[in-house]
């Protein structure tokens, strides 16, 4: 597999030097911006014509990562070129599905064959529901095949978000790539790194990915009373306070971020599914252990393929994290690479939503707050 990887800032323009290093030979860019650079359209463009036989995967974000640099307003691009791997992409418009699940089933059925391995995912950030949307492309993907991704992001806006192939930018689509082949090797890890606190409560009236009432009282008054200062600058500050849900049979839990707030109706809008009858509970963040966290998700991805080093690091981190770490943020990077070495590529971003499995005998699922990690090498 051969990478090429160059970055664009408005005071340097594209470095180490313009992108094209594998011209024609590679298959799939992968390029992450945040929303003011995507409104520049001659870089994009710049991109189609320097790899002009790939697929240019463009997906907005809440921060860029490049090697262990995380910068706000660039585009990272990655083009990769595979020996031996078949790529595959798909784009769905959310308006030509019914809900989330239907596009990740028919993602599902167009991306289908013997040999796929592997599914990445990105998907707008404001108007998915993420957790239909893994569900859909679970139920009907074999068991063998990995789906990892994220939630495009916008900064700390969370006003519009973009996920398109080509140079032409497009709200509101699910994109994905299938790889196919037996040489490629992918890894997965993704942790968090977050306390709880304060009392678990019941889910007692919920829709879906909209709270309604903890304990029978209202869900957004509660958590209004436990943020304290930090209530008056809802939505953004709730990226500091997720909640941790499991079930009452005390399956494994999942982290959940709220995206939107009803004053009106009182209502949470979180970024995936909280069902009635789980019991949710509160989480803050630990500096060191939201490093540590970034640090285990490198090994686990390390451990399941037992291939060494990767090539190819995609690191899909939450914007939570980097709103709580700020000039830390480098360090859960910075950690990753301690893990990888100097020789595999890092390329990611911030977003608002992670997916990928919890460990390597479970589904894919969405997480928030945490860093997830997907790596690609060919045999």
């Amino acid at each position: 597999m051969q990478i090429d990887q160059q970055k664009w800032t408005a005071g340097e323009s594209w470095s180490p030097q313009p992108p094209g290093g594998l011209a024609e030979n590679a298959q799939l860019v992968l390029a992450f911006a945040s929303v003011p650079a995507l409104a520049r359209p001659e870089l994009l463009r710049e991109l189609s014509e320097a790899y002009p036989k790939a697929h240019l995967l463009v997906c907005s974000t809440a921060g860029e990562i490049c090697g262990t640099r995380v910068s706000d307003d660039s585009v990272v691009a990655t083009a990769l070129a595979f020996d031996k791997t078949r790529v595959k992409p798909v784009a769905l418009p959310l308006s030509e599905v019914d809900d989330s699940y239907l596009a990740g089933q028919r993602m599902a059925h167009e991306l289908a064959a013997d040999d796929l391995v592997h599914v990445l995912v990105f998907s707008d950030g404001t108007h998915v529901n993420g957790t239909s949307l893994v569900s859909g492309l679970v139920d009907h993907l074999p068991e063998s095949v990995t789906i990892t991704g994220g939630l495009a992001g916008d900064g700390e806006r969370f006003e519009k978000t973009f996920v398109f192939f080509g140079p032409d930018p497009h709200q509101e689509f699910v994109v994905g790539v299938g790889f196919y082949g037996e040489s490629l090797r992918i890894g997965h890890g993704s942790l968090g790194g977050w306390d709880p606190f304060g009392p678990e409560r019941l889910i007692t009236r919920s829709d879906e990915n909209v709270l309604y009432e903890l304990d029978g009282k209202s869900a957004l008054g509660l958590y209004k009373k436990y943020l304290g200062e930090y209530a008056s600058e809802l939505p953004a500050s709730a990226l500091l306070f997720p909640l941790t849900v499991r079930s009452s049979s005390g399956d494994k839990a999942v982290v959940r971020t709220v995206l939107a707030i009803d004053e009106e109706h009182q209502t949470m809008t979180f970024a995936g599914d909280l069902p009635e009858g789980h019991y949710a509970r509160l989480m803050k963040a630990n500096f060191e252990r939201l490093i540590d966290g970034a640090t285990a998700a490198a090994r686990a991805t390390i451990a399941l393929t037992d291939s060494g080093n990767p090539e190819l690091a995609l690191l899909i981190s939450c914007v939570g994290r980097k709103m709580v770490l700020r000039q830390r943020i480098e360090e859960e990077v910075e950690s990753v690479r301690e893990i990888f070495g100097p020789e595999t590529v890092l390329a990611g971003f911030y977003s608002y939503g992670e997916l990928s499995p919890t460990s390597p005998a479970s589904p894919c699922e969405l997480h928030n707050q945490t860093m997830t990690i997907t790596t690609l090498s060919e045999e």
